[in-house]
C-alpha cells in the first residue's frame, strides 16, 4: 500500500507538501470566509463543498500531469496558444462581467478564466524558445530569443490588460524576469526597460485624463454598463469605445484615491473606495499573535471578496501573527524548492519552465498578500491555491503537476551523475 500511494505522488516532497498544507488551509479559510455566499444561497455547506470538490479535482489534475513526461509540454505549446488566443478573443467580445469587467466565459456549472490559461502558456512558450535559442558557446541567448518572445508577449499581455490589468503586469514581469534567468543581452533587457518606463508615463497619463472624465464609482459605472448593453442604441458604443476605455476611470481612482491616513484615527472615514481595505485592515488589527481561531472571523461579513482577494485578511484575522508568517514561509518553499529543481535539471527548457512557474505562484501570492495588508493598491489578484475559484484553483494545481514532472526527471538524473563522478574518482 505504501508503494503504491509512493508512486502515485511522485516528484518532490518539499512541493507536494507546499501543496498539501496550502489545499488544507485553503479549504478551512473559504469554509470560514464564505459566510455571505452562504447566507445568499441560503446553504450553508454550499460553498464549502463546491470549493473542496474543485481542490480534489485539482489534486486529481496534478497527479495526472506530472505522471507526463516533460519533452511532451513542448507538443502541447501550439495548440495551447490557440486556445488562449482564442478566448481572451472570445471573452472580451460575448465574456461575463465580474467586477465591471469581462473576465470569464460562462460554462455549465463554473467560470471559466482565459487570462488564467494564458498565464501558463506564455510562460511554457517563453521557456521553450529561451532553451531553444541558447548559443553552442554558453554565452547566453541569441539576440533573436526576445524577438520571438514579444511577438507572443505583447499581444497576449495586451488582451488581458484590456480588462485584468494587474494580471498582465504581473505576466509581463515574470517573462521578464525569465528572459534574465535566460540570459537574454543585458543591452535588449535594459533598451526593454526604458521602453516600459516610457509606456508607463505614457499609460498613467491617459488613465488620469480620460479615467477623470468618468469621476462615477465602480459600481454606478457597472449598472451603467448593464443598462448600456440591454439599450439597442448604446450597443455600438458599448462595443467599441466602452470596451477599451471603460477600465480608465476604475484605474484612476484606485491611484488617485489612495491617500495617506490621518494621524488621529478619530478623522478616518470608510468610503466605498476604501470600504474593502479598511476592513482587511480591522481583521489584521484585531487577530493578535494567534488569532481569533478557525471560524471565529468578524470581518468576513463585511468583506465582498473575504473568500478570494482578502483571504489572507481573513487568515491573519483566524490563525494570527503565526498563521500569516506560516503562509509566506510555505510560498517561500516553494520559490525556494523550484529552483532546486531548476539547478537538477540537465537540459535548459525544463529548468525554464519550473522558474517561470515557480515564480509566477509566487508572484501572485505576494501581490495579493502585500494588498490585504494595505502595502499596494487593490488588484483584484486571488492567492494561488488558497483563494475560492474555479479555473485559477485548476490552473494552480496543474502549475504543480508540471513542477513535479520536471522533479521527476531532475531527480532520475541526479543519481547517474553521481556514478559517472564516482567512477572518475576510482579511477
Amino acid at each position: 500500500m505504501n508503494k503504491k500511494l509512493a508512486n502515485l505522488f511522485k516528484g518532490d516532497k518539499g512541493i507536494w507538501m507546499v501543496f498539501f498544507f496550502l489545499c488544507v488551509i485553503s479549504m478551512i479559510e473559504v469554509f470560514s470566509a464564505s459566510s455571505s455566499l452562504s447566507y445568499k444561497s441560503h446553504n450553508y455547506m454550499g460553498p464549502f463543498l463546491y470549493h473542496t470538490s474543485f481542490i480534489l479535482f485539482g489534486i486529481f489534475l496534478t497527479i495526472v500531469i506530472l505522471n507526463i513526461p516533460c519533452r511532451y509540454f513542448k507538443l502541447m505549446t501550439p495548440m495551447l496558444l490557440i486556445l488562449s488566443f482564442a478566448t481572451l478573443l472570445w471573452v472580451l467580445a460575448f465574456g461575463e462581467s465580474i467586477n465591471g469587467a469581462n473576465r470569464v466565459i460562462q460554462l455549465p456549472g463554473f467560470t471559466f478564466q482565459p487570462s488564467e490559461l494564458a498565464k501558463g502558456t506564455l510562460v511554457l512558450a517563453t521557456a521553450q524558445i529561451l532553451s531553444a535559442m541558447q548559443r553552442e558557446d554558453g554565452s547566453g541567448a541569441d539576440p533573436k530569443a526576445m524577438k520571438y518572445i514579444l511577438w507572443l508577449a505583447v499581444p497576449t499581455v495586451m488582451l488581458i490588460g484590456i480588462e485584468n490589468l494587474s494580471t498582465a503586469v504581473l505576466l509581463f514581469g515574470v517573462i521578464f524576469i525569465m528572459m534574465f534567468i535566460g540570459r537574454v543581452p543585458m543591452v535588449q533587457l535594459g533598451k526593454l526597460t526604458g521602453c516600459l518606463v516610457l509606456m508607463a508615463g505614457i499609460f498613467l497619463t491617459l488613465v488620469l485624463t480620460l479615467g477623470s472624465m468618468d469621476d462615477r464609482d465602480e459600481k454606478e459605472r457597472t449598472v451603467a454598463r448593464t443598462e448600456m448593453a440591454a439599450d439597442g442604441q448604446g450597443k455600438k458604443e458599448e462595443n467599441v469605445v466602452t470596451k477599451v476605455f471603460h477600465r480608465f476611470g476604475t484605474w484612476r481612482n484606485r491611484l488617485v484615491n489612495r491617500s495617506p491616513k490621518p494621524e488621529d484615527p478619530k478623522e478616518y472615514t470608510i468610503k466605498d473606495e476604501n470600504y474593502q481595505v479598511a476592513h482587511a485592515n480591522f481583521a489584521i488589527a484585531s487577530s493578535g499573535i494567534i488569532g481569533k481561531g478557525p471560524g471565529n472571523s468578524e470581518e468576513r461579513d463585511h468583506l465582498p471578496q473575504a473568500f478570494s482577494d482578502f483571504i489572507f485578511s481573513i487568515i491573519i484575522e483566524e490563525m494570527g501573527l503565526i498563521g500569516a508568517i506560516a503562509v509566506v514561509f510555505l510560498y517561500v518553499i516553494l520559490l525556494i524548492r523550484g529552483a532546486r529543481i531548476a539547478g537538477r535539471c540537465e537540459n535548459n527548457f525544463p529548468a525554464f519552465l519550473v522558474m517561470g512557474l515557480s515564480l509566477l505562484l509566487v508572484s501572485q501570492a505576494a501581490i495579493n498578500m502585500m494588498v490585504a495588508v494595505d502595502f499596494g493598491i487593490v488588484t483584484g489578484q486571488p492567492l494561488p491555491l488558497v483563494s475560492k475559484g474555479g479555473t485559477s484553483t485548476l490552473i494552480s494545481c496543474a502549475y504543480i503537476g508540471a513542477i513535479l514532472s520536471v522533479s521527476r526527471s531532475a531527480k532520475r538524473t541526479q543519481p547517474a551523475k553521481s556514478t559517472s563522478l564516482t567512477k572518475q574518482a576510482e579511477a
